[in-house]
């Protein structure tokens, strides 16, 4: 328990410790383990003790862990696939379930008592005549096992605070740790019937969540619905003032970022602990409340990388909560990020979830869309590089095509050939059991590995914009202008421009340009068209949909290091734009018309989550007339039908003075892809393409 702190709980002995789970993997971390310190970025530093320790159990759980028995079930030709970066499985070998969000309301309400009571109901309840009751009998006594641990777990720290309190000095610190210990001593077991006692029992449920499946990705959920009962029930009664909310706020949005994940290939910052506020309720009703505006305040106070703020808004959305919004953008967090009512919830409907349901969506932890309690959906299951199917077509069908049509409908062939390879290669699916997740859900009368009412997978376009500005780019350059024959082109892209300096710049700079040229938006809606058609009608082996969607996560990286050179002006190997943004190499494009570009009305067909990024000079927010502009621009945005927005304050001189002398800048918080991170920390590569990103100097 911290100094000062009201909160209890922590998943390691030390802040910024991070925890290692043998039962997951510890192949990475003895492969690793002089080199964490040598990392470009994500860095750790262990003590020879501590590597002695590792050194010591590593031969135990050298076969005896998840992504050891899961690489034993993966038949050859995936290997193929995580390769070249159809799919990657670290995080899902490396840890367990992730991107959902359990029914806080619920557990509130009742507390893990409640639960265990309806369980021991069940279990006596079984008739071991049916086979399927051995099979409930031991998932029976999971739930009973770990609400016990989360019980026990939870007294510890009631203990801690009432010994710490005996040797206490000061009787105000003194009264605070026999509060924390009554509280500890209660919750999550028992309901909470206080604002404090839920921030204490959220936390715990948390922490526990993480602790149970490596720690990430796991989604606080619509955390300014559930809580606000408590909140306002506090300030009718006196019991609380909005200032001392704030100050609890404030301390638990710092303890999120007590803890580190050490993953390999993963970032600081990249743990999905996010929460969503606003939007509306599952009537259909406006749902901002006082305390969607506290968490604002509490998070733009406090300046830090988590919880990752995300906001629901719609075309009612009062300019008011937008210029709140641009307040905490100003401060460079890349919060919060935005999603649209008006696309996501028809969206979501369009797939096959229920109205109410849709109306309570979250995101599961970078922008995911997810619904709490009853969505054990894997939104980012795969990708298909789109800049790469175009690129591929371009050479292979070029030369044959007599018109653009031609090769928009190879295009379309391809993406569904890929689709058939990468449906095929996603059966069969093993989920790792977890009777503590299980427990939270909505209904958990079975384990959450088997299934619960949404069962869908999502599927990430990675390099969108490159792709549409490559078919806009062969239009203009050979269907339309004739300025090069196919031929010509294919031989510059396979020696990567060399002596074809002329033609790279011609292609830089005068081809379309998706964001800047309207020409360009035809094929982005052609494009996503044929995404989304080489996705639907097809069902997963659990049941559910397949969500075709604009994100990209880190796949942007992976995908442009195996892609050759582009005709859109890029050179080999050079990464892609983020999610749905314009490309890197877009220039003389203002921020009105990029907006106007990305507000795809097929984006209604392909919303797994992915937004537009947008890069804007700290300059802009200088004054009040800059401040006001974002704010509009934001609501012009949603107003258009953008589904999703991320906003970046940086400044272009700052970033590169901060690889040079990162000592100065431990501070500096830049937005990645769809999380937030320490700029210094991040590895050079995630550095270079966000430095590369255009920033705009008027809103």
């Amino acid at each position: 328990i911290e100094d000062k702190s009201l909160i209890a709980g922590n998943q390691a002995t030390k802040n910024k410790n991070a925890p290692i789970f043998p039962e997951y993997t510890m192949e990475f971390v003895m492969n690793e383990l002089d080199l964490f310190e040598k990392r470009d970025g994500d860095v750790f530093y262990i003590t020879e003790e501590t590597k002695q320790q590792l050194r010591d159990i590593a031969p135990f759980w050298e076969n005896n862990n998840l992504r050891a028995r899961g690489e034993a079930l993966l038949p050859d030709e995936v290997s193929v696939f995580m390769e070249t970066g159809v799919f990657g499985m670290e995080g899902k070998l490396n840890a367990g379930d992730a991107h959902l969000a359990v029914n806080y309301e619920r557990i509130l309400a009742e507390g893990l008592k409640g639960y265990e009571e309806r369980t021991k109901k069940l279990k006596a309840a079984l008739d071991f005549t049916k086979p399927e009751s051995i099979d409930k009998n031991v998932f029976y006594k999971a739930v009973l096992i770990v609400i016990d641990a989360v019980h026990t777990f939870a007294n510890r720290y009631s203990k801690l605070a009432q010994d710490m309190a005996l040797t206490e000095t000061d009787a105000k610190r003194k009264e605070e740790l026999l509060e924390i210990s009554r509280i500890c001593a209660k919750v999550p077991y028992e309901p909470a019937s206080s604002f404090r006692e839920a921030v204490q029992a959220v936390w715990f449920i948390q922490l526990i969540l993480q602790i149970e499946s490596n720690g990430h990705s796991l989604s606080y959920g619509r955390f300014d619905q559930y809580m606000y009962p408590f909140y306002e029930a506090d300030i009718q009664s006196g019991r609380l003032t909005e200032q001392t909310a704030l100050q609890l706020l404030q301390e638990f949005f710092l303890s999120f970022n007590r803890d580190s994940d050490m993953y390999t290939g993963m970032q600081q910052g990249d743990n999905g602990q996010s929460l969503m506020l606003g939007g509306c309720d599952r009537e259909g009703r406006c749902a901002v409340n006082d305390l969607t505006y506290l968490c604002i305040t509490a998070s733009l106070n406090n300046r830090r990388i988590d919880p990752k703020i995300n906001l629901r808004v719609d075309k009612h959305t009062p300019l008011s909560l937008y210029r709140r919004c641009t307040e905490l953008t100003r401060q460079g967090l890349g919060f919060p990020q935005y999603s649209n009512d008006d696309v996501v919830i028809p969206a979501l409907t369009r797939l096959g979830y229920q109205l109410e349901d849709a109306r309570d969506y979250t995101v599961a932890a970078c922008w995911e869309f997810i619904i709490p309690g009853v969505g054990m959906d894997i939104p980012n299951i795969g990708a298909v590089c789109l800049a790469t199917v175009v690129h591929d077509v371009i050479e292979k069908k070029l030369a044959q095509c007599c018109a653009f049509d031609e090769l928009m409908e190879a295009v379309g062939q391809e993406l569904v050939d890929r689709a058939d390879k990468l449906e095929a290669s996603l059966r069969p699916i093993f989920i790792e059991p977890a009777p503590y997740q299980s427990v939270l859900m909505s209904d958990w009368s079975h384990d959450i590995s088997e299934g619960a009412k949404y069962n869908n997978y999502g599927i990430h376009g990675t390099g969108f914009a490159t792709a549409v500005d490559q078919l806009c780019a062969v239009r203009w350059l050979i269907f339309e202008k004739k300025l090069r024959t196919p031929q010509q082109l294919l031989s510059a892209l396979q020696n990567n421009f060399e002596n074809e300096v002329e033609l790279k710049n011609l292609l830089l700079t005068r081809a379309p340009k998706l964001g800047r040229d309207a020409s360009c938006e035809s094929v982005a809606d052609a494009l996503l068209e044929a995404f989304a058609h080489s996705w639907s009608h097809r069902t997963n082996e659990r049941g559910g949909c397949f969500r075709p969607g604009t994100g990209s996560a880190m796949y942007y990286w992976w995908h442009g290091r195996e892609l050759g050179a582009t005709c859109d002006g890029r050179s080999a190997g050079q990464m892609l734009s983020a999610n749905f943004s314009p490309t890197l190499q877009l220039r003389d494009a203002g921020p009105l018309s990029v907006i106007s570009a990305m507000t795809r009305p097929g984006l209604l067909k392909v919303c797994n989550g992915g937004p537009l990024t947008l890069e804007l000079d700290d300059t802009v927010f200088k004054n009040a007339e800059g401040m006001e502009k974002v704010a509009m621009l934001v609501r012009s945005f949603i107003q258009m039908g953008g589904h999703q927005m991320q906003l970046n304050a940086v400044n272009r001189e700052t970033l590169l003075d901060a690889q040079k002398n990162p000592q100065d800048h431990q501070d500096l918080i830049v937005r990645v892809w769809g999380w937030s991170g320490h700029f210094v920390q991040l590895d050079k590569g995630y550095q270079d393409q966000i430095i590369q990103r255009t920033s705009y100097r008027e809103a």
